[in-house]
């Protein structure tokens, strides 16, 4: 019903105008659901938990560790609100497909239990003979999601149309967990470099897989699916 909802408001905004305006029009509003939809999937609270991670690993990248503390805290915080939330879901990693642009290294081996996992982030990608104009929105859309911008990104990738793939970056919420509090173990103790170490192993964990491979696990619209709970 949302789909048909969606395509009706759509041709509805676009019928006043002239038939060349509407094929414009409708293909803009098109693409900007698109994308929209895609970036519903992402977890608020994961999207933010990762922007800590990364905010506290350049701090102890730096040799710093009082300041790396308050990112690690709200890290934690985050990341405990996203697993009670319903933008998650239960998979065994041999199940998730990594997508082709962000294969798993050669030496890793995909975890056989059901675990949870978090949608943190994603990056949209695009083919090498875009037209400048369509890469260089592109770069600012994956900037934008990397800060948690998702309303900004989806306008940003208006221009690109469907030139571009969403691929959705997952995390393991209790291996994410656990780095961190590793992470916050070693920075009290003033031990920067293996704080840092633990937060890579953060990143190092997170499963990209394509939107079209996301939308048959994850909850809809907000709406918590039965494998999600």
């Amino acid at each position: 019903m949302r789909f048909i909802a969606s395509l009706a408001v759509v041709t509805g905004l676009a019928m006043a105008a002239p038939l060349g305006a509407q094929a414009a029009s409708l293909h803009t509003d098109w693409e900007k659901y698109k994308a929209t939809r895609a970036f519903n999937h992402l977890s608020a609270d994961g999207q933010r938990a990762m922007v800590d991670i990364l905010n506290a690993k350049q701090v102890l990248d730096s040799g710093q560790t009082e300041q790396a503390i308050p990112a690690l805290y709200d890290a934690t915080k985050r990341l405990t609100a996203a697993g009670k939330a319903n933008a998650k879901f239960m998979a065994a990693e041999t199940t998730l497909h990594p997508a082709p642009q962000h294969p798993a290294a050669s030496t890793h081996v995909p975890g056989t239990t059901p675990v949870t996992w978090i949608p943190v982030g994603g990056e949209i990608v695009g083919s090498e003979t875009l037209a400048p104009e369509k890469k260089a929105a592109i770069a600012t859309a994956n900037t934008q999601l990397k800060t948690g911008n998702t309303q900004q990104a989806a306008q940003s990738l208006q221009v690109v149309g469907e030139d571009a793939d969403f691929i959705m970056a997952l995390a393991p919420l209790e291996q994410t967990q656990g780095a961190i509090n590793r992470a916050s173990v070693f920075t009290e103790a003033r031990n920067p470099k293996a704080a840092s170490a633990a937060l890579q192993q953060a990143l190092d964990g997170l499963v990209f897989v394509s939107e079209d491979f996301a939308e048959t696990v994850m909850p809809h619209g907000g709406k918590s699916a039965s494998h999600g709970k």
